[in-house]
């Protein structure tokens, strides 16, 4: 079986294998050396002036981010589950907030974001995704960022990165706190979230919030190669095996194969006559609307081999999500859509012909080269 959701994604063997060797304890001269090993690799990765590594999903770090880094008020973007759980966070965590809602294939525009800045002058930290996965939306991160700091440079910006780091370049000029976790492009088991920081950033965190998500008491323990608490020591090997892999070929080649798949499966998709779904399609994965997404991803998973998320809430049954993100081979990726295509027959919608493969192999040719 494929695994072509977009996370988990698969996790290499060689990944499997350093994380197979014998446990070792987290308190020894042993684990820091290997610990500061990620450490570095994680920051180069980020290009951030500092990061921590939490054990604990990714909405651990984001709720990490919003009890260390807004001490007034948030403005949370909404355009799926994931901008949606910013704006719950800050609820249960009663946090005063305005919110950006968008339908799930629209990006936020600069213009609402310089709006609500200008109304609200008490607003100290944006919560925005640089992905959001539930539809495979782009937000313009960067752009947003770039305006907020023009209008307040003290603003936190927190870009949930978390199907987006390791897939693309991202430009962190303006943000904050960029967020990840491993069971996405850096394809780990889950378990481990990491937070880039800037420096503005650590100096508003201060002596930091809460108990366990005290970033602070984190930063201090993790610049001398140790956590606060117990390390997910198994992860952080695997951290560093999975950083061998893509020092290999290098992360620009990462990022550069990653857009060449994610622009040949559209190609190949549209030419066999399906609709992308958002406006702005991130690089992470494909996601298609069609009235068939159910039918369509239930003859992968038991016909073809292929197992590919669909939607939540008001999209459930409307969408199916092709992942993009980690080291994909790209035969892999050209028999997805050369299953999709052969699903359309069984559906009867279309004679196969093998359109898609060869619109695959010939958009990523052209894009890889």
């Amino acid at each position: 079986m494929l695994l072509f959701t977009p996370g988990p994604t698969p996790v290499p063997e060689s990944v499997r294998q350093a994380m197979a060797t014998p446990t070792i304890h987290h308190r020894t001269p042993e684990f820091e050396a290997i610990f500061k090993e990620a450490r570095e690799r994680l920051l180069k990765l980020l290009g951030m002036d500092e990061c921590v590594m939490i054990a604990s999903s990714g909405t651990g770090a984001m709720q990490a981010c919003m009890l260390n880094l807004c001490k007034s008020k948030a403005l949370t973007v909404n355009a799926g589950k994931f901008g949606e759980r910013f704006g719950k966070i800050a609820d249960a965590m009663g946090r005063d907030k305005v919110e950006l809602s968008y339908e799930w294939n629209t990006p936020c525009s600069v213009a609402d974001v310089e709006n609500a800045l200008n109304e609200n002058a008490d607003i100290d930290a944006i919560f925005i995704q640089v992905c959001e996965s539930a539809g495979g939306l782009r937000h313009p991160v960067e752009a947003i960022a770039k305006r907020a700091k023009e209008i307040n440079p003290d603003i936190m910006i927190v870009a949930d990165g978390i199907t987006a780091v390791g897939v693309e370049r991202i430009d962190i000029s303006n943000i904050d706190a960029l967020v990840t976790g491993s069971q996405k492009a850096l394809m780990l088991p889950p378990g481990l979230a990491m937070i880039g920081l800037s420096q503005a950033a650590v100096e508003k965190i201060g002596k930091g919030e809460d108990y366990y998500f005290n970033l602070a008491s984190e930063i201090k323990k993790q610049q001398q190669n140790t956590t606060a608490y117990t390390a997910a020591t198994t992860l952080i090997i695997g951290l560093n095996a999975i950083f061998d892999a893509i020092e290999e070929e290098g992360v620009d080649a990462l990022y550069a194969n990653t857009a060449a798949r994610a622009c040949a499966t559209q190609a190949a998709l549209e030419a066999i006559g399906f609709s992308m779904y958002p406006q702005t399609p991130a690089p992470s994965m494909s996601t298609v609307f069609d009235e068939d997404a159910e039918p369509i991803r239930k003859l992968l998973k038991t016909k073809y081999g292929v197992n590919m998320a669909g939607g939540q809430d008001h999209l459930k049954g409307k969408i199916f999500r092709i992942n993009q993100m980690g080291l994909i081979p790209v035969y892999e990726s050209a028999w997805v859509v050369n299953a999709i295509e052969l699903a359309l027959a069984d559906l009867g919608r279309r004679a196969f012909d093998g359109t898609a493969g060869r619109v695959f192999n010939e958009t990523y040719f052209e894009k890889s080269n």
